[in-house]
């Protein structure tokens, strides 16, 4: 064969491997299935939702369904509100609802976020559940405390003792591990345990708690007449005009620092009963960090009960 022809044939050959195949004959189309249409990808893939637990009204914002309590009430404009609970939406009676909608189309960036922020923060709290039992671990102003189920002593009124390293009773402000003896037998249910925990740490609260009012009410220039524990799952505290002074037992799983500015809060309400600048300058008399400790107390995740 001559050189040039060869090389024609080389090079055709090389074509025809990246050339595509010819198509196979196409079958004919079999018959669909009976029954109804297969559901489009958006229903399949459902987006992601918030819901309020007392929610009334619903919106889609950038794709989100978001499920909300919708209130009337004596403002001048429309507020929206993110809890633990999910979105609340307060208006005008004369707001027409599609001025509600454009409001929250126009806020949805920020609305999504806040709505993301709370449920995120409201996971860590699932995953801090305790599993109460011997060997069970909880906060205690802010540093872990193990539960050790003792029979053998009965351990007063309060039916524990805080114990340090080598059983001595702990001073909670010094270091080391802390042990919680409980006068329980180890055969005790959750329940047993959950209730003599939480026995002990409300007695704690309430010394703690008076203590501090009456560290913070003289600089605050202002007088306490009762201290109320509180189990509110939404409220860390309030203040009544007349001197009533509400806290809330978990803060003792909170460090110090941030249960006094909690204590100075409220005692702030009996000179200033709103969240005025001037009421804020009335607590950082007292707290001067009163904003970082205020977000701490909004992020550090508490175990719920």
């Amino acid at each position: 064969m001559p050189r040039a022809a060869g090389l024609r044939g080389l090079v055709q050959l090389t074509l025809d491997l990246f050339d595509a195949p010819a198509p196979a004959p196409v079958a004919a189309p079999l018959p669909a299935p009976a029954g109804p249409p297969a559901e489009p990808l958006s229903a399949v893939l459902a987006p992601a939702t918030f819901h309020h637990p007392r929610g009334n009204r619903q919106s889609v914002l950038d794709g989100t369904v978001v499920g909300y309590l919708f209130e009337r009430a004596r403002r001048r404009s429309i507020g929206f509100t993110v809890g633990p609970e999910g979105l609340v939406v307060r208006a005008p009676g004369w707001v027409p609802l599609r001025e509600v909608e454009a409001a929250l189309q126009a806020r949805r960036a920020w609305i999504l976020s806040k709505l993301q922020d709370a449920r995120g923060r409201r996971d860590q709290r699932e995953a801090a559940r305790i599993a109460w039992g011997d060997g069970a671990a909880f906060p205690f102003l802010g540093r872990p405390v193990q539960v050790v189920l003792d029979p053998r002593r009965d351990w007063g009124a309060g039916g524990a003792i805080l114990r340090g390293a080598g059983g001595q009773e702990a001073d909670p402000a010094g270091a080391g591990p802390l042990a919680l003896h409980v006068g329980l037998p180890h055969q005790a249910g959750p329940e047993q345990v959950r209730d003599a925990v939480q026995a002990w740490l409300m007695g704690q609260a309430r010394r703690l708690f008076t203590e501090r009012l009456d560290h913070y009410a003289p600089r605050l220039g202002v007088q306490w007449k009762r201290l109320v524990l509180s189990s509110a799952s939404t409220r860390w505290g309030t203040a009544h005009a007349d001197g009533t002074i509400r806290l809330n037992w978990r803060l003792m799983h909170l460090r110090l620092p941030v249960i006094d500015y909690v204590v100075a809060h409220e005692l702030a309400h009996l000179r200033v009963m709103d969240h005025s600048p001037r009421f804020w300058e009335t607590v950082a008399t007292v707290v001067p960090d009163w904003q970082d400790l205020r977000g701490q107390l909004r992020d550090d995740p508490v175990p719920p009960w």
